[in-house]
């Protein structure tokens, strides 16, 4: 893929491989994506790395892993009864929390200065912190609660819409920026 010259345009690309899933349990699609989110956040704390690149790639897979989880897996979870309203709207909290951490990563103009160390760690701390949440109060009630057939069809459904939202370009600045402004809303 070629990088675009303006980071934030629509119909950005990262030269960062983002998987695309096309099938699979959710638990496991979920969890790829989840140690992809280490790698990136590692890769952010590199200062020999691509930063840019790679803040870029956190961002198209964290609105679009989360959008998917939110419109698809959650929403078929609670109706499973695998997880409580309470479970899941914390689960989209914890997303919004992530969101608005990354918001302040996309808009530092440099990615060698302390005030992006200083985003990274707190977008660090924001996205571990759910991660093992959602792991523990969510995946695990996912893999006792729903069959093994649902939660390949909701893996299939999941790999649709994330791979969508990343087609979409769905981390760009300004999107990101609104994802976050609905939240407030809310």
């Amino acid at each position: 893929m070629t990088e675009r010259t303006d980071p934030y345009a629509p119909g950005m690309s990262t030269s960062i491989d983002l998987g695309r899933p096309i099938e699979g349990d959710v638990v496991d699609l979920i969890l790829d994506d989840h140690r992809r989110f280490e790698t990136l956040l590692r890769d952010l704390r590199d200062a020999t790395a691509d930063r840019d690149a790679v803040r870029r790639a956190f961002s198209t897979l964290h609105v679009a892993h989360a959008r998917a989880e939110e419109e698809h897996v959650y929403p078929r979870l609670k109706k499973r009864k695998a997880v409580s309203e309470h479970e899941a709207e914390h689960g989209e909290e914890e997303h919004a929390e992530g969101h608005e951490a990354l918001l302040a990563v996309l808009e530092l103009k440099g990615t060698d200065t302390q005030a992006f160390d200083d985003a990274v760690e707190a977008l660090a701390t924001a996205v571990n912190h759910h991660l093992t949440e959602e792991e523990l109060t969510i995946l695990n009630p996912a893999r006792e609660g729903v069959s093994d057939r649902e939660r390949a069809e909701l893996g299939r459904t999941f790999a649709e819409a994330r791979n969508a939202h990343v087609d979409d370009d769905c981390g760009t600045l300004e999107k990101v920026r609104d994802i976050v402004a609905e939240a407030e809303r809310e």
